[in-house]
Protein backbone atom coordinates (compact mmCIF):
# COMPACT_ATOMS: atom_id res chain seq x y z
CA UNK A 1 0.00 0.00 0.00
CA UNK A 2 2.80 2.10 -0.22
CA UNK A 3 2.48 5.40 -2.12
CA UNK A 4 5.66 4.02 -4.73
CA UNK A 5 3.48 0.87 -5.33
CA UNK A 6 -0.25 1.48 -4.91
CA UNK A 7 -2.49 1.23 -8.30
CA UNK A 8 -5.23 4.05 -8.12
CA UNK A 9 -7.99 2.54 -9.16
CA UNK A 10 -10.76 4.37 -11.68
CA UNK A 11 -14.23 4.33 -10.11
CA UNK A 12 -16.90 2.35 -11.81
CA UNK A 13 -18.99 4.46 -13.59
CA UNK A 14 -22.34 4.09 -11.64
CA UNK A 15 -24.49 1.49 -13.56
CA UNK A 16 -25.74 -0.23 -11.07
CA UNK A 17 -27.61 3.00 -9.55
CA UNK A 18 -29.09 3.10 -12.86
CA UNK A 19 -29.60 -0.62 -13.40
CA UNK A 20 -31.39 -1.14 -10.23
CA UNK A 21 -35.00 0.00 -9.69
CA UNK A 22 -36.07 2.26 -6.43
CA UNK A 23 -37.86 -0.11 -4.38
CA UNK A 24 -38.70 0.89 -1.05
CA UNK A 25 -36.22 -0.92 1.66
CA UNK A 26 -37.43 1.23 5.15
CA UNK A 27 -40.64 2.49 6.17
CA UNK A 28 -41.66 5.29 8.41
CA UNK A 29 -44.43 4.88 10.76
CA UNK A 30 -44.37 7.58 13.53
CA UNK A 31 -47.24 5.81 15.59
CA UNK A 32 -45.37 2.64 16.02
CA UNK A 33 -42.43 4.56 16.70
CA UNK A 34 -43.71 6.30 18.83
CA UNK A 35 -45.37 2.95 20.96
CA UNK A 36 -42.10 1.35 20.98
CA UNK A 37 -38.79 3.52 21.04
CA UNK A 38 -37.16 2.81 24.33
CA UNK A 39 -33.47 3.19 25.54
CA UNK A 40 -31.43 -0.11 24.32
CA UNK A 41 -27.81 -0.59 22.49
CA UNK A 42 -26.21 -0.05 19.39
CA UNK A 43 -24.76 -3.44 19.03
CA UNK A 44 -21.95 -3.27 17.49
CA UNK A 45 -20.97 -5.95 19.28
CA UNK A 46 -22.57 -8.61 21.90
CA UNK A 47 -21.84 -8.78 24.03
CA UNK A 48 -21.67 -5.03 24.52
CA UNK A 49 -19.01 -3.16 25.90
CA UNK A 50 -20.40 -2.39 29.53
CA UNK A 51 -20.22 -6.22 29.88
CA UNK A 52 -16.42 -5.87 29.71
CA UNK A 53 -14.63 -6.63 33.40
CA UNK A 54 -11.15 -5.31 34.19
CA UNK A 55 -10.72 -8.97 34.99
CA UNK A 56 -10.13 -9.98 31.27
CA UNK A 57 -6.44 -9.92 31.30
CA UNK A 58 -3.31 -9.41 28.65
CA UNK A 59 -2.95 -12.75 28.87
CA UNK A 60 -6.64 -13.54 27.92
CA UNK A 61 -5.69 -11.52 24.89
CA UNK A 62 -2.55 -13.46 24.21
CA UNK A 63 -4.39 -16.84 24.40
CA UNK A 64 -7.26 -15.41 21.71
CA UNK A 65 -4.26 -14.57 19.32
CA UNK A 66 -2.89 -17.70 20.03
CA UNK A 67 -6.20 -19.69 18.65
CA UNK A 68 -6.19 -17.66 15.76
CA UNK A 69 -3.02 -19.47 15.05
CA UNK A 70 -4.50 -22.82 15.51
CA UNK A 71 -7.67 -22.10 14.20
CA UNK A 72 -6.01 -22.83 10.51
CA UNK A 73 -7.64 -20.91 7.33
CA UNK A 74 -5.91 -17.46 8.51
CA UNK A 75 -8.60 -14.82 7.26
CA UNK A 76 -7.37 -11.10 6.31
CA UNK A 77 -7.22 -8.49 9.37
CA UNK A 78 -9.05 -5.61 10.04
CA UNK A 79 -7.24 -2.79 11.90
CA UNK A 80 -8.32 0.09 13.69
CA UNK A 81 -6.68 3.27 14.82
CA UNK A 82 -7.70 5.76 17.35
CA UNK A 83 -5.74 9.07 17.01
CA UNK A 84 -7.92 11.28 19.92
CA UNK A 85 -6.82 14.55 19.71
CA UNK A 86 -8.84 17.49 17.93
CA UNK A 87 -8.26 21.11 17.97
CA UNK A 88 -11.72 22.44 19.43
CA UNK A 89 -15.03 20.48 21.32
CA UNK A 90 -18.38 19.97 18.99
CA UNK A 91 -20.37 20.35 22.16
CA UNK A 92 -22.38 17.19 21.05
CA UNK A 93 -19.30 14.73 20.80
CA UNK A 94 -19.62 11.56 22.62
CA UNK A 95 -16.31 10.11 21.78
CA UNK A 96 -12.75 9.45 23.68
CA UNK A 97 -10.89 12.75 22.68
CA UNK A 98 -8.49 15.31 24.27
CA UNK A 99 -8.96 18.67 23.21
CA UNK A 100 -5.75 20.69 22.96
CA UNK A 101 -3.97 23.18 20.31
CA UNK A 102 -0.62 21.49 21.76
CA UNK A 103 0.89 19.40 18.85
CA UNK A 104 4.04 18.29 20.64
CA UNK A 105 0.94 15.80 22.67
CA UNK A 106 0.48 14.32 19.11
CA UNK A 107 4.64 13.34 18.84
CA UNK A 108 4.49 11.42 21.98
CA UNK A 109 1.15 9.97 21.17
CA UNK A 110 2.21 8.53 18.08
CA UNK A 111 5.45 7.32 19.04
CA UNK A 112 3.75 5.21 21.93
CA UNK A 113 1.40 4.17 18.85
CA UNK A 114 3.92 2.75 16.41
CA UNK A 115 5.06 0.58 19.47
CA UNK A 116 1.68 -0.72 20.03
CA UNK A 117 1.46 -1.38 16.43
CA UNK A 118 4.63 -3.52 16.22
CA UNK A 119 4.06 -5.37 19.42
CA UNK A 120 0.69 -6.34 17.91
CA UNK A 121 2.83 -7.05 14.25
CA UNK A 122 4.64 -9.09 16.28
CA UNK A 123 1.65 -11.40 17.72
CA UNK A 124 0.49 -11.90 14.15
CA UNK A 125 3.42 -12.42 12.40
CA UNK A 126 2.31 -14.96 9.50
CA UNK A 127 -0.93 -14.50 10.06
CA UNK A 128 -1.13 -9.83 9.24
CA UNK A 129 -2.42 -10.14 6.44
CA UNK A 130 -5.09 -6.68 6.55
CA UNK A 131 -7.51 -6.44 4.24
CA UNK A 132 -9.42 -3.06 5.95
CA UNK A 133 -8.14 -0.73 7.90
CA UNK A 134 -10.11 2.50 9.89
CA UNK A 135 -8.50 5.36 11.27
CA UNK A 136 -10.87 6.97 13.90
CA UNK A 137 -11.01 9.69 16.31
CA UNK A 138 -11.15 12.43 17.81
CA UNK A 139 -9.70 14.07 14.37
CA UNK A 140 -7.44 11.56 12.77
CA UNK A 141 -6.18 14.47 10.40
CA UNK A 142 -4.76 16.15 13.57
CA UNK A 143 -1.92 14.34 12.94
CA UNK A 144 0.11 16.23 10.08
CA UNK A 145 0.49 14.95 6.42
CA UNK A 146 4.10 14.47 7.73
CA UNK A 147 3.01 11.87 10.90
CA UNK A 148 0.85 10.82 9.05
CA UNK A 149 2.70 9.43 6.20
CA UNK A 150 5.38 8.22 8.75
CA UNK A 151 2.73 5.83 10.51
CA UNK A 152 1.25 4.51 7.51
CA UNK A 153 5.04 3.19 6.62
CA UNK A 154 5.32 2.04 10.28
CA UNK A 155 1.97 0.12 9.61
CA UNK A 156 2.96 -1.55 6.11
CA UNK A 157 6.67 -2.39 7.74
CA UNK A 158 4.53 -4.73 10.11
CA UNK A 159 1.42 -5.68 8.47
CA UNK A 160 1.08 -6.87 4.47
CA UNK A 161 -2.49 -4.76 2.70
CA UNK A 162 -4.36 -6.15 0.44
CA UNK A 163 -3.91 -4.36 -3.24
CA UNK A 164 -5.65 -1.19 -3.60
CA UNK A 165 -8.48 -2.38 -5.41
CA UNK A 166 -9.50 -4.89 -2.73
CA UNK A 167 -8.82 -3.61 0.24
CA UNK A 168 -11.25 -0.91 2.23
CA UNK A 169 -8.77 1.70 3.60
CA UNK A 170 -10.94 4.77 5.52
CA UNK A 171 -10.03 7.79 7.53
CA UNK A 172 -12.53 10.28 9.08
CA UNK A 173 -12.09 13.61 8.19
CA UNK A 174 -12.87 17.02 10.06
CA UNK A 175 -13.05 19.13 6.62
CA UNK A 176 -11.76 22.35 8.39
CA UNK A 177 -8.37 20.57 9.34
CA UNK A 178 -7.59 19.60 5.54
CA UNK A 179 -6.93 21.53 2.24
CA UNK A 180 -6.90 19.83 -1.18
CA UNK A 181 -3.12 19.29 -0.93
CA UNK A 182 -4.02 17.33 1.75
CA UNK A 183 -6.61 15.01 0.39
CA UNK A 184 -4.07 14.19 -2.51
CA UNK A 185 -1.83 12.83 0.34
CA UNK A 186 -4.19 10.75 1.89
CA UNK A 187 -5.33 8.86 -1.31
CA UNK A 188 -1.14 8.82 -1.87
CA UNK A 189 -0.54 7.22 1.25
CA UNK A 190 -3.12 4.34 0.91
CA UNK A 191 -6.61 5.59 1.61
CA UNK A 192 -9.34 4.92 -0.45
CA UNK A 193 -12.31 5.45 1.66
CA UNK A 194 -12.88 8.66 3.85
CA UNK A 195 -15.59 9.98 6.15
CA UNK A 196 -16.85 13.43 6.56
CA UNK A 197 -18.40 14.89 9.23
CA UNK A 198 -20.73 17.64 8.48
CA UNK A 199 -23.44 17.28 11.10
CA UNK A 200 -25.56 20.04 9.52
CA UNK A 201 -24.92 23.21 7.27
CA UNK A 202 -27.64 25.72 9.30
CA UNK A 203 -25.05 28.37 10.47
CA UNK A 204 -27.13 28.82 13.86
CA UNK A 205 -26.65 24.89 14.41
CA UNK A 206 -23.09 25.12 13.81
CA UNK A 207 -22.82 27.85 16.71
CA UNK A 208 -25.03 26.51 18.98
CA UNK A 209 -23.03 23.36 18.68
CA UNK A 210 -19.26 24.80 18.56
CA UNK A 211 -18.75 23.82 15.12
CA UNK A 212 -18.75 26.13 12.55
CA UNK A 213 -17.85 24.54 9.01
CA UNK A 214 -18.93 26.65 5.86
CA UNK A 215 -20.64 24.81 3.15
CA UNK A 216 -18.10 26.06 0.73
CA UNK A 217 -15.40 24.30 2.94
CA UNK A 218 -17.27 21.29 3.13
CA UNK A 219 -17.96 20.56 -0.63
CA UNK A 220 -14.18 22.08 -1.60
CA UNK A 221 -13.14 18.70 0.66
CA UNK A 222 -15.63 16.30 -1.08
CA UNK A 223 -14.94 17.34 -4.98
CA UNK A 224 -11.14 16.88 -3.98
CA UNK A 225 -12.23 13.62 -2.50
CA UNK A 226 -13.70 12.65 -6.10
CA UNK A 227 -10.17 14.15 -7.90
CA UNK A 228 -8.17 12.46 -5.95
CA UNK A 229 -10.32 9.01 -6.97
CA UNK A 230 -11.11 7.69 -3.35
CA UNK A 231 -13.30 5.14 -4.14
CA UNK A 232 -16.13 6.28 -1.73
CA UNK A 233 -16.84 9.30 0.09
CA UNK A 234 -19.40 9.00 2.92
CA UNK A 235 -21.55 12.24 5.27
CA UNK A 236 -22.22 12.04 8.72
CA UNK A 237 -25.19 13.95 9.51
CA UNK A 238 -27.10 14.32 13.27
CA UNK A 239 -30.57 15.09 13.60
CA UNK A 240 -32.11 15.95 16.96
CA UNK A 241 -29.19 19.34 17.51
CA UNK A 242 -30.21 22.64 19.30
CA UNK A 243 -31.87 24.88 17.08
CA UNK A 244 -32.62 22.43 14.21
CA UNK A 245 -36.23 21.95 12.87
CA UNK A 246 -37.86 20.55 9.74
CA UNK A 247 -37.03 23.16 7.54
CA UNK A 248 -33.60 23.59 8.38
CA UNK A 249 -32.60 20.15 8.12
CA UNK A 250 -34.28 19.91 4.80
CA UNK A 251 -32.06 23.14 3.55
CA UNK A 252 -29.27 20.18 4.73
CA UNK A 253 -30.49 17.47 3.31
CA UNK A 254 -30.50 19.04 -0.09
CA UNK A 255 -27.24 20.43 0.40
CA UNK A 256 -25.64 17.27 1.02
CA UNK A 257 -27.79 15.39 -1.80
CA UNK A 258 -26.78 17.55 -4.70
CA UNK A 259 -23.09 16.91 -3.13
CA UNK A 260 -23.86 13.59 -4.14
CA UNK A 261 -21.79 11.17 -1.62
CA UNK A 262 -21.60 7.74 -1.70
CA UNK A 263 -22.87 7.15 1.84
CA UNK A 264 -25.29 9.09 4.33
CA UNK A 265 -25.05 8.54 7.54
CA UNK A 266 -28.36 10.16 10.00
CA UNK A 267 -27.75 9.77 13.21
CA UNK A 268 -29.56 10.12 16.08
CA UNK A 269 -28.23 12.94 19.14
CA UNK A 270 -28.48 11.34 22.27
CA UNK A 271 -28.44 14.21 24.81
CA UNK A 272 -26.35 12.30 28.17
CA UNK A 273 -24.76 15.45 30.04
CA UNK A 274 -24.95 12.98 32.92
CA UNK A 275 -22.16 11.12 30.69
CA UNK A 276 -20.56 13.55 28.33
CA UNK A 277 -19.33 16.66 29.62
CA UNK A 278 -19.19 18.49 26.65
CA UNK A 279 -23.06 18.16 26.38
CA UNK A 280 -23.49 20.24 29.74
CA UNK A 281 -22.72 23.19 27.12
CA UNK A 282 -25.89 22.62 24.98
CA UNK A 283 -29.08 24.39 26.49
CA UNK A 284 -31.69 21.94 26.43
CA UNK A 285 -34.16 23.92 25.80
CA UNK A 286 -33.12 24.52 22.53
CA UNK A 287 -33.49 20.81 21.74
CA UNK A 288 -35.83 20.30 19.19
CA UNK A 289 -38.91 18.24 21.02
CA UNK A 290 -39.73 14.10 19.99
CA UNK A 291 -42.04 15.04 17.07
CA UNK A 292 -40.15 17.64 15.71
CA UNK A 293 -37.10 14.82 15.32
CA UNK A 294 -39.19 12.01 14.50
CA UNK A 295 -40.30 14.46 11.47
CA UNK A 296 -36.98 15.19 10.72
CA UNK A 297 -35.86 11.00 10.26
CA UNK A 298 -39.02 10.70 8.54
CA UNK A 299 -38.21 13.42 6.42
CA UNK A 300 -34.39 11.85 5.56
CA UNK A 301 -35.88 8.82 4.95
CA UNK A 302 -38.46 10.27 2.34
CA UNK A 303 -35.62 12.51 0.24
CA UNK A 304 -33.15 9.83 0.23
CA UNK A 305 -35.51 7.39 -0.91
CA UNK A 306 -36.20 9.69 -3.84
CA UNK A 307 -32.40 10.28 -4.16
CA UNK A 308 -32.43 6.49 -5.05
CA UNK A 309 -30.01 5.47 -1.87
CA UNK A 310 -30.74 2.32 0.09
CA UNK A 311 -31.29 1.83 3.71
CA UNK A 312 -28.98 -0.49 4.93
CA UNK A 313 -29.62 -0.07 8.46
CA UNK A 314 -29.72 1.60 11.72
CA UNK A 315 -28.44 4.86 11.13
CA UNK A 316 -26.46 4.20 6.86
CA UNK A 317 -27.81 5.13 3.43
CA UNK A 318 -25.93 3.93 0.45
CA UNK A 319 -26.51 4.06 -3.05
CA UNK A 320 -27.21 0.89 -4.73
CA UNK A 321 -23.63 0.76 -6.58
CA UNK A 322 -21.80 0.99 -3.13
CA UNK A 323 -19.96 -1.52 -1.14
CA UNK A 324 -22.65 -1.79 1.72
CA UNK A 325 -25.15 -2.25 -0.55
CA UNK A 326 -24.17 -4.67 -2.84
CA UNK A 327 -22.48 -7.10 -0.04
CA UNK A 328 -26.17 -6.62 1.75
CA UNK A 329 -27.78 -7.93 -1.21
CA UNK A 330 -25.19 -10.53 -1.22
CA UNK A 331 -26.22 -11.73 2.29
CA UNK A 332 -22.22 -10.70 3.47
CA UNK A 333 -22.67 -7.70 5.29
CA UNK A 334 -20.81 -7.35 9.13
CA UNK A 335 -21.41 -4.67 11.87
CA UNK A 336 -18.43 -3.89 14.03
CA UNK A 337 -17.31 -0.75 16.58
CA UNK A 338 -16.74 1.00 13.17
CA UNK A 339 -20.56 0.66 11.99
CA UNK A 340 -21.27 -1.45 9.18
CA UNK A 341 -18.65 -3.30 6.96
CA UNK A 342 -18.61 -4.83 3.73
CA UNK A 343 -16.05 -7.51 4.84
CA UNK A 344 -16.76 -10.50 6.04
CA UNK A 345 -16.79 -11.15 9.98
CA UNK A 346 -12.43 -10.67 10.47
CA UNK A 347 -10.64 -10.28 13.63
CA UNK A 348 -10.28 -6.59 14.06
CA UNK A 349 -6.70 -5.40 16.12
CA UNK A 350 -7.34 -2.11 17.44
CA UNK A 351 -4.48 0.10 18.47
CA UNK A 352 -4.49 3.66 20.68
CA UNK A 353 -6.29 4.94 23.88
CA UNK A 354 -9.57 3.28 24.12
CA UNK A 355 -9.95 1.22 20.95
CA UNK A 356 -11.27 -2.16 21.37
CA UNK A 357 -10.23 -5.39 19.26
CA UNK A 358 -12.22 -8.32 18.56
CA UNK A 359 -9.90 -11.10 18.15
CA UNK A 360 -11.26 -14.65 18.29
CA UNK A 361 -13.92 -15.11 20.76
CA UNK A 362 -12.89 -12.54 22.82
CA UNK A 363 -13.51 -8.62 22.93
CA UNK A 364 -10.79 -6.33 24.94
CA UNK A 365 -10.47 -2.74 25.34
CA UNK A 366 -7.59 -0.43 25.80
CA UNK A 367 -7.04 1.97 28.58
CA UNK A 368 -8.58 5.34 28.13
CA UNK A 369 -5.87 7.73 29.20
CA UNK A 370 -2.69 9.09 27.85
CA UNK A 371 -0.47 8.64 31.25
CA UNK A 372 -1.73 4.49 31.32
CA UNK A 373 -1.32 3.90 27.99
CA UNK A 374 2.08 5.00 27.97
CA UNK A 375 2.70 3.52 31.00
CA UNK A 376 1.99 0.30 30.17
CA UNK A 377 3.54 0.27 26.52
CA UNK A 378 6.59 1.49 28.76
CA UNK A 379 6.72 -1.99 30.73
CA UNK A 380 6.37 -3.30 27.34
CA UNK A 381 2.70 -4.48 28.14
CA UNK A 382 -0.16 -4.15 25.71
CA UNK A 383 -2.68 -1.44 27.00
CA UNK A 384 -5.44 -3.75 27.78
CA UNK A 385 -7.70 -2.48 30.68
CA UNK A 386 -10.90 -4.80 30.30
CA UNK A 387 -12.50 -7.70 28.04
CA UNK A 388 -14.48 -10.41 27.72
CA UNK A 389 -13.97 -13.79 26.83
CA UNK A 390 -17.33 -15.08 24.92
CA UNK A 391 -19.03 -18.35 26.14
CA UNK A 392 -20.47 -20.52 23.61
CA UNK A 393 -24.18 -19.06 24.90
CA UNK A 394 -22.14 -15.38 23.59
CA UNK A 395 -21.34 -17.24 20.79
CA UNK A 396 -24.84 -18.05 19.72
CA UNK A 397 -26.37 -14.70 20.39
CA UNK A 398 -23.87 -12.72 18.85
CA UNK A 399 -24.56 -14.84 15.30
CA UNK A 400 -27.83 -14.15 15.90
CA UNK A 401 -28.31 -10.39 16.29
CA UNK A 402 -25.47 -9.85 14.01
CA UNK A 403 -27.60 -11.24 11.36
CA UNK A 404 -30.35 -9.83 11.83
CA UNK A 405 -28.51 -6.60 12.31
CA UNK A 406 -27.39 -6.56 8.69
CA UNK A 407 -29.56 -8.87 6.51
CA UNK A 408 -33.14 -8.51 8.27
CA UNK A 409 -33.78 -11.85 8.29
CA UNK A 410 -32.90 -15.10 10.45
CA UNK A 411 -32.51 -18.89 8.98
CA UNK A 412 -33.72 -20.64 12.38
CA UNK A 413 -32.33 -23.98 10.27
CA UNK A 414 -28.88 -22.28 9.49
CA UNK A 415 -28.46 -21.61 13.73
CA UNK A 416 -29.74 -25.13 14.55
CA UNK A 417 -26.63 -26.55 12.08
CA UNK A 418 -23.90 -24.01 13.37
CA UNK A 419 -24.96 -25.12 17.52
CA UNK A 420 -26.46 -27.75 18.55
CA UNK A 421 -30.04 -26.66 19.74
CA UNK A 422 -33.24 -26.84 18.42
CA UNK A 423 -33.93 -23.62 17.86
CA UNK A 424 -37.60 -23.16 18.72
CA UNK A 425 -37.33 -25.16 22.50
CA UNK A 426 -33.90 -23.18 23.25
CA UNK A 427 -35.58 -19.61 22.65
CA UNK A 428 -39.20 -20.30 23.52
CA UNK A 429 -39.46 -16.98 25.71
CA UNK A 430 -37.78 -14.88 22.90
CA UNK A 431 -40.08 -15.94 20.15
CA UNK A 432 -42.92 -15.41 22.35
CA UNK A 433 -41.84 -11.85 22.82
CA UNK A 434 -41.19 -11.73 19.26
CA UNK A 435 -44.76 -12.99 18.72
CA UNK A 436 -45.39 -9.74 20.20
CA UNK A 437 -43.55 -7.37 17.91
CA UNK A 438 -44.97 -9.53 14.98
CA UNK A 439 -48.69 -8.19 15.73
CA UNK A 440 -47.54 -5.02 16.05
CA UNK A 441 -46.30 -5.28 12.05
CA UNK A 442 -42.12 -5.37 13.33
CA UNK A 443 -41.80 -8.42 11.99
CA UNK A 444 -43.03 -12.29 10.72
CA UNK A 445 -42.37 -15.74 11.45
CA UNK A 446 -42.94 -18.91 10.28
CA UNK A 447 -41.16 -22.37 10.98
CA UNK A 448 -38.31 -21.50 9.40
CA UNK A 449 -37.48 -17.99 9.15
CA UNK A 450 -37.73 -14.16 10.83
CA UNK A 451 -38.16 -11.52 8.90
CA UNK A 452 -37.80 -8.01 9.61
CA UNK A 453 -40.87 -5.84 7.68
CA UNK A 454 -39.83 -2.56 6.22
CA UNK A 455 -41.81 -1.04 9.50
CA UNK A 456 -39.24 -2.58 11.89
CA UNK A 457 -36.15 -1.83 10.18
CA UNK A 458 -35.79 1.05 12.01
CA UNK A 459 -36.34 -0.85 14.94
CA UNK A 460 -34.24 -3.46 14.37
CA UNK A 461 -32.64 -2.63 17.62
CA UNK A 462 -35.83 -4.00 19.86
CA UNK A 463 -35.89 -6.97 17.84
CA UNK A 464 -32.02 -7.47 18.73
CA UNK A 465 -32.30 -7.27 22.27
CA UNK A 466 -35.09 -10.38 22.50
CA UNK A 467 -32.07 -11.95 22.24
CA UNK A 468 -29.67 -10.31 24.81
CA UNK A 469 -29.22 -12.47 27.59
CA UNK A 470 -27.89 -9.37 29.72
CA UNK A 471 -30.59 -7.21 29.67
CA UNK A 472 -32.44 -9.17 31.75
CA UNK A 473 -29.83 -9.16 34.72
CA UNK A 474 -29.01 -5.51 34.46
CA UNK A 475 -30.67 -2.60 36.74
CA UNK A 476 -31.00 -0.22 34.22
CA UNK A 477 -30.58 1.19 30.70
CA UNK A 478 -29.28 4.76 31.56
CA UNK A 479 -26.26 4.31 29.58
CA UNK A 480 -28.30 3.92 26.13
CA UNK A 481 -29.33 5.76 24.10
CA UNK A 482 -33.03 5.90 22.45
CA UNK A 483 -33.64 3.19 19.54
CA UNK A 484 -34.85 5.66 17.24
Amino acid sequence: MAASEMQISTPVPDLIHTLIPIVPSVEFDAQLIGKLNQLGPRYTSYPTADRFSESFSYRDYLLGVASVRTRGGMPPLSLYLHVPFCDTVCYYCACNKIVTKDRSKAVTYLGYLKREIEMQGNLFSGMNQVEQLHFGGGTPTYFSDTQMRDLMTHLQRWFAFAPDNVGEYSIEIDPRTVSRERMHALRNQGFNRVSLGVQDFDPAVQKAVNRIQPKSQTLAIIDAARTAQFRSVSVDLIYGLPLQSVASMERTLHKVIAADPDRIAFYNYAHMPHLFKSQRRIAERDLPNTPTKLAMLALCIEKLAQAGYTYVGMDHFAKPSDDLALAQRQGRLHRNFQGYSAHADADLVACGVSAISSVAATYSQNVKTLDAYYDHLDKNELPIARGIKLTMEDGLRRLIIQMLMCNFELSMNSIEVAFPITFSSYFEQELEKLSEMEADGLLTMDAEWINVTLKGRLLIRNICMVFDRYLNTQQGLARYSKTI
